[in-house]
């Protein structure tokens, strides 16, 4: 018999503040062409296990919607982010999104899948709603920032979530904290599977 690891069920500002700040240290590539996207496709169709995350540029005001701007797909080492607003949700993406045998773990995908469908329709599978998995082990904070906390031992920045996504070129710090946003899905997957 498993004996399973016992996670928080919630946690208070001060001991997210406590944890070590960390962000994704791999490599990342931005996809805003089809030569970088043929790359990007040939290496995430053969994962067994993604971290994934959308972004979308903030509407100030009210019943203004923008579309998603940007997918990131995450490996260990290695995150893509997908500049939609220039090359739309190709069908080679699609794909890997409607694989049922490469999982996509992320947090309130539910809306990100919703968005993306409005691009590109698919059906989406494989993927991992870790909001679910964290209920099912008594964890009772969903965001993000708290699931990672949690179950990772360390805190992420969540400081570029309002900036804009459809920005000519994405800065330094707009990457890096798209790629964590999908890199700590995995982390957070693999951590929660071990229950």
């Amino acid at each position: 018999m498993k004996i399973a690891m016992m996670f928080k069920e919630s946690i208070t500002k001060e001991e997210l503040i406590d944890l070590p700040l960390r962000w994704f240290e791999g490599e990342i590539v931005v996809v805003d062409n089809f030569e970088k996207l043929e790359r990007a496709v040939e290496i995430l169709s053969k994962a067994k296990f993604i971290g994934f995350d959308t972004e979308t540029k903030p509407a100030f005001k009210k019943g203004v919607f923008n579309k998603v701007a940007l997918l990131q797909l995450s490996l260990k080492n290695q995150a893509f982010l997908f500049r939609l607003n220039r090359i739309g949700l190709p069908k080679e993406i699609c794909k890997i999104l409607a694989n049922p045998k490469v999982k996509k773990a992320g947090v309130a995908i539910n809306d990100d899948i919703k968005a993306l469908n409005k691009l590109q329709p698919f059906i989406a599978k494989g993927f991992v709603e870790l909001q679910d998995n964290a209920k099912l082990l008594g964890i009772t904070d969903f965001s993000l920032k708290k699931l990672t906390a949690i179950t990772c031992g360390f805190r992420i920045s969540k400081g570029q979530q309002l900036s804009n996504w459809e920005a000519e070129v994405l800065t330094e710090a707009q990457q890096i904290y798209a790629a964590t946003d999908a890199w700590v899905g995995l982390e957070i997957f693999e951590n929660i599977s071990k229950n």
